[in-house]
């Protein structure tokens, strides 16, 4: 039967989750996860394929805020749920979904478009580039020992309930957004993703649990965690698995990295996803015994080039002429000439000869700050065309902070 591309109705949720849940080894959700997610589906936003009365592909997008270089936040279209029915791979079904939803977003006034990525290699063909890394890590709490500032004995910790201190820990994470690229400005509802906690998802490990870092009676920083007990015959050998950290200045922030590395009954902290530049690796006396390693977390689109270029600001001065190319959204190809500096920005088209050509996919991975163009044009992806442009271009695109994404969506 021939396929049709239509907006969820919310009464088709249940079958097209169920879908996105097939298409991902079909595993059933727990019934707080499901329900958190059909709360934060934006009905209109999401679209399904269906082959007569059966769903046969998803996709979605939330709409957030995304913090960018110089602190502005930005209108951004989270793409999300995509999945396509094992029966119904390889005929172009993505790309049609794919197509759909960036003509959507280009028609709703968003200059940008993010995701995070089952795999990797799929969303390179629509525009999309790697813009944010995350490090995970093991830190060995017997051996490594932590190099605290000054200041740190002066902040005061505090067991909280989650749920009862989730205000209180929203309220510093509002704080931090601006701070690094990458971040989301979490909207209404979204708080409640930290506290969804199914027992089938601990995987042995305790309830989630809560710590406040205090000074003079304000909240400053939080941790959230959970504790795999484990002995062997020599003793005890827990695991803290640190759900996600902020603080507001390195002492609070070393004070809960403390804390976790010093917790009775654990031998191990368990990193999943933070910042490559985070504070801890250089807090620890050896981050050999952390095993640190890195992975892609964040995949961006520039969906209208002149206005992305144009909301964020840039570390130097650039003048500089880009030939950029996008087979998939051609309104972005041509030239486009960006100037920047203390007074503002400015991108439009142009006729001047280019400087530097690249595609939309390097300009969403060097658009956060955190993979420079001159990388880009070792590996080919970027020529310059000018001598200096290189150089001049990729200096002024860096972020003082390495992009980061807090949590996934």
């Amino acid at each position: 039967m021939t396929t049709e591309l239509r907006v969820l109705e919310p009464a088709e949720w249940d079958e097209w989750y169920g879908m996105l849940e097939l298409a991902f080894g079909g595993v059933t959700e727990s019934p707080e996860e499901r329900g958190l997610y059909r709360e934060l589906t934006e009905f209109e936003r999401s679209i399904g394929v269906w082959d007569g009365e059966s769903c046969v592909g998803t996709a979605g997008a939330f709409s957030f805020r995304l913090s960018v270089p110089g602190g502005a936040l930005v209108p951004a279209a989270g793409v999300t749920m995509v999945g396509v029915a094992p029966t119904h791979r390889r005929r172009g079904i993505l790309t049609s979904m794919m197509r759909r939803q960036l003509d959507d977003v280009r028609a709703g006034g968003e200059s940008l478009a993010v995701l995070t990525a089952s795999e990797p290699e799929i969303y390179g063909r629509f525009g999309y580039g790697v813009t944010a890394y995350a490090t995970r890590a093991t830190i060995d709490t017997n051996r490594v020992r932590l190099t605290v500032p000054e200041g740190t004995d002066d902040v005061t910790l505090r067991q909280a309930d989650p749920a009862k201190a989730s205000g209180a820990c929203e309220a510093v994470y509002a704080r931090r957004v601006t701070t690094r690229p990458g971040m989301l400005a979490r909207q209404p509802g979204w708080e409640k993703q930290a506290l969804v906690d199914p027992v089938s998802e601990r995987g042995g490990a305790s309830p989630r649990m809560c710590v406040l870092a205090e000074r003079a009676g304000e909240v400053v920083g939080y941790a959230r965690y959970a504790i795999k007990p484990d002995w062997s015959y020599a003793g005890a050998e827990g695991v803290v698995l640190l759900k996600d950290l902020e603080a507001l200045d390195p002492a609070a922030e070393a004070a809960l990295w403390r804390f976790l590395c010093s917790i009775d009954l654990t031998s191990t902290v368990r990193i999943h996803s933070r910042p490559v530049d985070d504070a801890w690796q250089h807090l620890v006396s050896d981050v050999r015994r952390c095993e640190p390693t890195q992975r892609d977390a964040l995949h961006l689109r520039l969906v209208e080039v002149g206005a992305a270029l144009e909301a964020r600001r840039y570390q130097a001065p650039v003048d500089v002429v880009l030939e950029v190319a996008d087979a998939f959204c051609p309104w972005n190809e041509g030239r486009w000439r960006l100037t920047a500096d203390a007074t503002g920005v400015m991108c439009a088209r142009t006729d001047e000869p280019a400087d530097l050509a690249l595609s939309v996919r390097e300009l969403g991975a060097a658009y956060l700050g955190g993979v420079s163009l001159t990388s880009l044009a070792a590996a080919g992806r970027v020529r310059e065309l000018r001598d200096g442009a290189l150089v001049e271009t990729s200096v002024a695109f860096g972020s003082p902070v390495a992009p980061w994404l807090p949590h996934g969506f």
